[in-house]
This record gives structure tokens, C-alpha cells and sequence, in this order.
């Protein structure tokens, strides 16, 4: 008797999956390239004009330098955790990571806007110039929270990958700690590094409750916040199809993202064994 095919045992999974997101990207991909019932690309181009681009634009300038500062401070950090000798801060830390990675929306913003905001405490002690949380650099600090700690858990199992041995072996061929890391501990990681700043940029692109929780559409310009802003607003009406147009440009963004993040991962798993 012939064996079923593997991959009938995932069958149920692919259903659930076409069901979960196939549908919904139906409907946006309809929504998009329609208007009034008739199939047009205006969406598409209006999506991309004024303040629409202006708002993409503002999302991946954000998203560039949360994944860039997030992944140099992340790394770092990781590094001192693996490199401790206590185990006791080893685990608080990659603990307090998995926490603070997930930790977002509604109560991030709170947390932020009563720590640094116009009356928050912190910045009615040091005398800090009001407004200074809603602006560009405030939002980045405000995404790092929950940035650095995914970095953190991204590169504390590439660094414990790094063999001892190498670098006794770098030290006996009169190798020094700057040629062990540019020659030997850096190729090794720049995988985990790449993929790490690509997750942190898609984290931070596709961020939303936390940007609208402290109003800072009015300074920062970010798609997500168009995205909503046309769906919902008494004032923009009949935009609903150009949100799904923004969707459909955030979409093709996450799956670049992805496209880079997966190789990555699998060519760091690979150099790490």
C-alpha cells in the first residue's frame, strides 16, 4: 500500500492558514485595485503621492534607525550577559528580554508619556523642554524599549555559538582581539547581526498602538497611522480603498523584510552548529 505524501500531515495547518490570511489578503488585493467596482490603479498611485509617501517615508526612517541603534545596543548588551559569570544576571536579563520584547501598545505609551511627558515625572525633575517625548528622536526611544530586548534575544545564542577554541587558536597563531573579531567572530555573526536589524526594522514599521496611544501622527508622520486615519476619520471619506492600498505597500515592504530575514537565519544556523 502506498504511504500518504509527508505533507498531507500539514494539511490542516495550510487550511487554517488560507482561511486566517488568505481571505483577508483577498479582500485587500480586491479593495485595492477597485473603485466604485471597477478596476483602476489610482489607489496605488495615490497611495504613493503627498502625504501618503510622506507617511511611508516617515515609517521606514524610523524603522532604519530603531533597527540600527536597537541592534548596536542589543548586541552589546547580549554580549556582556553571555560573557558574565553569574548566572543569576544571565537569566534576569534574557528573562526581562522575552518580557520587555512583547511589551507594547496602550500601556508603553502610558509608561512613556507619565515618565517623560509634558507632566511626566522625570521630565519635571531634570527640567526637560516640554514636548520633547513627541518628536522623531522620542519616538525612536520609545521603540527601543522593546527593540533592544529583542536584539538581545536574537544575538545571545549567536554569541554562545562562538567556540572557545577559536580564539585560543587565533591567540596561538599571535592573533589579536582585533583580528579575532574582524576575521574570525564578525563573519561568523554578521548573519545574526543582518537579521537582527531586518526583524527590528519590521518590528518597528509595523508598529501601530503605541505611535496612536501618544499622538504622535501629529509630528511623526508614519503609514500606519494613515492606515487608520483613512479607515476611520469622519473627515476622510471614501478612503477606504487607498488604506487598503497603504496595507498592500506595507505588505510588499515586510515580505522584502522577510525575503532578506529568512536566508539570514538559515546561513547563521548553519555557521553556528
Amino acid at each position: 500500500m502506498r504511504r500518504p505524501a509527508g505533507w498531507l500531515g500539514a494539511l490542516p495547518l495550510l487550511v487554517f492558514y488560507a482561511f486566517v490570511f488568505g481571505i483577508p489578503l483577498a479582500a485587500l488585493l480586491a479593495g485595492a485595485f477597485t473603485s466604485r467596482g471597477e478596476p483602476t490603479l489610482a489607489n496605488l498611485r495615490q497611495s504613493l503621492e503627498g502625504g501618503n509617501l510622506t507617511a511611508m517615508i516617515g515609517s521606514v526612517q524610523v524603522s532604519a534607525v530603531v533597527a540600527l541603534s536597537g541592534a548596536v545596543l542589543g548586541t552589546f548588551l547580549a554580549y556582556a550577559v553571555v560573557t558574565s559569570r553569574s548566572a543569576a544576571l544571565r537569566g534576569a536579563v534574557l528573562t526581562a528580554s522575552g518580557v520587555l520584547a512583547n511589551f507594547g501598545g496602550v500601556p508603553l505609551a502610558f509608561f512613556w508619556v507619565a515618565t517623560l511627558g509634558n507632566s511626566g515625572v522625570v521630565s519635571g525633575l531634570l527640567g526637560l523642554p516640554s514636548g520633547s517625548l513627541y518628536s522623531f528622536w522620542g519616538l525612536v526611544i520609545v521603540y527601543l524599549y522593546f527593540s533592544v530586548p529583542l536584539m538581545v534575544l536574537v544575538m545571545a545564542p549567536a554569541l554562545d555559538g562562538l567556540r572557545p577554541q577559536w580564539r585560543e587558536a587565533a591567540a596561538n597563531s599571535g592573533a589579536t582581539a582585533w583580528h579575532y573579531w574582524r576575521h574570525v567572530g564578525l563573519p561568523v555573526l554578521t548573519p545574526a547581526l543582518l537579521g537582527g536589524v531586518v526583524l527590528l526594522f519590521g518590528a518597528a514599521f509595523a508598529a501601530y498602538a503605541t505611535a496612536a496611544a501618544m499622538g504622535a501622527g501629529t509630528v511623526v508622520p508614519l503609514v500606519t497611522l494613515k492606515i487608520a486615519n483613512a479607515l476611520t476619520s469622519d473627515v476622510l471619506v471614501g478612503q477606504e480603498n487607498v488604506a487598503l492600498a497603504l496595507s498592500l505597500d506595507m505588505i510588499v515592504i515586510a515580505g522584502l523584510v522577510m525575503a532578506v530575514y529568512l536566508p539570514l537565519q538559515r546561513r547563521s544556523t548553519r555557521w553556528l552548529r
